[in-house]
């Protein structure tokens, strides 16, 4: 957690209401997402009671299980789960564009759109995986040896839940969203990060009713109880509250038990249907109130590239589906394992990044960090390379109140409109501006600064910050920095820097430390080149594999 978030908290706590920690939207919504909502049973992780799932805010989708300890009627929400899900999947399986061939790809097929899944917190995301975990191994009825076969479609739900949470994994990602992590991206509440996964909590700090408050509506909502004894907003996403399953669900399934008859069965089924719908329902009406607030936020700059990663990806499962690959494996190998790891931190740096040129209040975090520092030019000297062939090195001189956290020569970069990249630059000093006043309280003469060393060392004439005092980025109190950097790409080819590519005195412009666009690693070995100690030795062959036991997770 940076500084300013928690100032932000500290803000919230003090206004009674969440304040913003995001300008813009980080994330992209689909027009029409899937919106899933599941509930499990008390005491069995994997023993689903019922979800409500859908692309329409006004007609959900309701699937219950009667008796959660009956396998049959498991696989039957199983079944009805698989049908919601394959049935969205495929609108956009089939409509395609055709990506241009490049110098490593050759022309491809990339799917136009891509499901995008939406679940209440984390948990629910956990639930995900499980259940995709637990049924992409299950044999299906077509298989006359299995011993509890289950319905066709089954086994698919869960290679593609387990795609969907494999890729949450990455960061930035939105095929599969948790609606508690992308409001507290954008908000800052004035509780605990655990209470803030409580989803009527959150929405109670963000978006209170009329006359009331953050703390009082999300006090209302974390224990707020109806004359019946039942939560006003019950935690659906997946964990049920006790009192709901001592004092309701208990009775109407053991009322389920003892029915004898179809008439009486089916009006026993009904009423925990009624009831389970009762606890899904508030959370269905908080994750639309919660992409309704996300929508009111413009969207990041970026968001459109990343969601072109998720295309890519949710084309690249359409395809091994379709090619009849088997299902993803229990454990991954030492290079997959290694291969995720690699582009899941590629990704982090990649989200940082644009995260913090997308948005002025996360680059203020980096330039606090001294990760990034904004300043007014003050001067600007044309300068050559030195070689056969001199190029334009300019080194700018710029007034700041953020100190960069890095040595003179350290690499730098900053963002050109238009510009497939970021324009290069080096550090060359940082010097500490002392505005001297006399013992009366005026200036001295002069300018009234003096120069001191920093990161690097020379003076105020040398780094031609002897301005005006007041001159520099930022207002208030506290030290001024003289920067000076040399510009070193970005410029174009010719001896005459391109328009716009060297900012004129008095222009406000901002440096990052970071790259804006980081690349993986140096490739992993091949499989026949790996070292013993991750499957070799080289050239040997590999030793038969046995397969996994079989164990009680894999069942739900």
């Amino acid at each position: 957690m940076s500084v300013l978030h928690t100032l932000a908290r500290a803000e919230a706590v003090a206004a009674r209401r969440a304040v913003p920690a995001a300008t813009v939207r980080h994330c992209h919504l689909a027009d029409r997402p899937l919106v899933l909502v599941p509930l499990t049973t008390a005491g069995e992780a994997g023993a689903p009671l019922g979800a409500m799932i859908g692309t329409d805010r006004d007609a959900p989708e309701l699937l219950v299980v009667p008796q959660p300890l009956d396998r049959e009627l498991r696989f039957g929400f199983f079944a009805g789960l698989a049908a919601a899900l394959l049935r969205a999947l495929e609108q956009y399986t089939d409509e395609v564009e055709i990506e241009p061939a490049t110098r490593t790809r050759e022309e491809t097929e990339l799917c136009a759109d891509a499901l995008q899944m939406v679940v209440p917190n984390s948990a629910a995301v956990e639930y995900v995986r499980l259940v995709g975990r637990s049924t992409r191994f299950l044999r299906t009825v077509e298989d006359p040896d299995a011993p509890h076969p289950v319905p066709v479609p089954v086994p698919l739900l869960g290679r593609w839940l387990t795609h969907y949470a494999e890729r949450s994994r990455t960061p930035g990602s939105g095929l599969l969203l948790a609606m508690t992590d992308l409001l507290t991206r954008h908000w800052a509440t004035g509780q605990s990060a655990m209470e803030d996964q409580h989803l009527g909590a959150l929405l109670g700090w963000i978006d209170p009713p009329p006359g009331s408050d953050g703390p009082t509506a999300a006090a209302r909502a974390q224990t707020g109880r109806a004359r019946d004894g039942l939560l006003l907003s019950p935690p659906a996403g997946p964990a049920t509250d006790p009192v709901f399953d001592n004092r309701v669900l208990a009775s109407a399934q053991a009322r389920y038990d003892k029915a004898r008859g179809a008439a009486e069965r089916a009006a026993a089924e009904t009423a925990i249907r009624d009831l389970v719908a009762s606890q899904l329902r508030p959370t269905w009406d908080d994750m639309w109130r919660g992409l309704d607030l996300l929508r009111s936020l413009p969207e990041a700059a970026h968001v459109e590239e990343r969601w072109k990663r998720d295309r890519w990806s949710f084309t690249g499962h359409r395809d091994r589906v379709r090619a009849g690959e088997p299902p993803q494996p229990k454990r991954d190998d030492a290079i997959t394992a290694a291969q995720k790891l690699a582009g899941r931190e590629t990704a982090q740096a990649r989200l940082s990044a644009q995260e913090a040129l997308d948005d002025p209040l996360a680059m203020a975090a980096r330039r606090l960090s001294g990760e990034a520092f904004t300043g007014t030019v003050v001067e600007v000297e044309m300068t050559m390379s030195e070689g056969r062939r001199p190029m334009p090195r300019p080194v700018l001189t710029l007034t700041t109140r953020d100190l960069p956290q890095a040595e003179p020569g350290a690499k730098a970069y900053r963002a050109l409109a238009d510009a497939k990249s970021a324009q290069t630059a080096e550090l060359v000093e940082v010097v500490e501006l002392v505005e001297v006043r006399e013992p009366g309280g005026g200036s001295g003469g002069g300018s009234g600064n003096e120069a001191r060393a920093g990161n690097g060392s020379g003076s105020s004439d040398e780094a031609g910050c002897g301005s005006e005092p007041g001159s520099g980025n930022g207002s208030g109190s506290g030290p001024r920095w003289c920067v000076r950097v040399k510009l070193t790409g970005g410029m174009g080819s010719g001896r005459t820097p391109r328009e716009g590519s060297v900012p004129a005195p008095g222009d406000t412009v901002t440096f990052t430390l970071f790259e804006h666009d980081p690349r993986s690693g140096p490739a992993l070995p091949d499989a026949e080149l790996t070292p013993w100690t991750h499957g070799g030795p080289p050239g040997a062959d590999p030793a038969p594999t046995a397969p996994d036991p079989v164990t009680a997770e894999d069942f739900l």
